[in-house]
């Protein structure tokens, strides 16, 4: 069994295709996946589409989606927790968090609106009991600096994911004693990547949950080089089909076999998602 826990099969990227690629996924064995919404206006879509597929869902606001929003939405997504907060499929509020990679996020004003976003959405989190799903790019210091002062004064969310992790090992450990896991896909796969196929191979395996992102951070059997896709080749959309060649890859880095990685990482999923978890036993029995 093989649970993704972040992918995008609401994006626009899908389209009609959105079913039958979550068909072909459960075909090759991922048996669950997590939706995170990105703004406010796909809160409804991400819970249809979980219900639809039997899958399980995050109600959030990306901070790449910050500089559109308004308090409007933040209200919106209060709501949303609140009418569905008996929902079973309703796992996490994500994707929430920051993004200092791109330039016009990490300079003022932007980086101030998306902190009061960030804190906002925490304490969300933590009113309903929810875990959180967390965008960590270029942003983990500041990330696990905002966790540890909630945590100080009682308030911090319990537990959730670091998606798409890509700090160093120092930052791993800021985050896991902060009651996080830690999000590894299709980035890992590079033969490139040695820092983080590092942190993969040696962290503990209870850190690690997987992932694909998709339609996003493909595999390196999908990347399309920049010269490539500037000639007019268009790169192939990343699908949660892919997680189990993923897994593939990243269980040969710990020396694990396939199967054994995806038991040990659906089961920290389970533990780190605990509604997650309930259905996945529910599944199992």
């Amino acid at each position: 069994m093989w649970i993704d826990t972040h992918c995008h099969l609401d994006a626009a990227e899908f389209g009609a295709d959105a079913a039958a690629e979550r068909a072909r996924a459960r075909a090759a064995g991922v048996d669950w996946c997590v939706l995170p919404a990105v703004r406010a206006d796909d809160f409804e879509r991400v819970r249809a589409l979980a219900h639809a597929w039997g899958d399980v869902y995050a109600l959030g606001i990306h901070p790449l989606s910050v500089p559109q929003a308004t308090d409007a939405d933040l209200q919106r997504l209060e709501q949303a927790l609140q009418r569905w907060r008996d929902d079973p499929r309703l796992v996490a509020v994500g994707e929430i968090g920051l993004d200092f990679f791109v330039p016009e996020l990490a300079a003022e004003p932007q980086r101030s609106r998306q902190l009061t976003f960030f804190q906002a959405q925490l304490a969300l989190a933590h009113r309903f009991g929810l875990p959180v799903i967390l965008h960590v790019r270029r942003s983990v210091d500041v990330v696990v600096a905002t966790l540890r002062a909630l945590a100080r004064r009682g308030m911090a969310p319990c537990g959730g994911i670091a998606h798409a992790f890509n700090g160093s090992l120092q930052q791993a450990q800021s985050l896991l004693a902060l009651g996080c896991k830690l999000g590894f896909g299709g980035a890992a796969t590079f033969d490139a990547a040695h820092r983080l196929r590092r942190l993969v191979a040696e962290l503990p395996l209870q850190a690690l949950v997987l992932e694909t992102d998709a339609p996003d951070i493909p595999p390196q059997w999908l990347y399309v080089p920049a010269a490539q896709r500037a000639a007019g080749q268009a790169p192939p959309r990343n699908s949660p089909a892919q997680l189990p060649r993923i897994g593939a890859v990243l269980a040969q880095l710990r020396g694990l076999s396939p199967q054994a990685l995806a038991r040990a990482t659906a089961a920290n999923a389970a533990q780190v998602l605990p509604r997650l978890g309930a259905l996945w036993r529910q599944h199992a029995a």
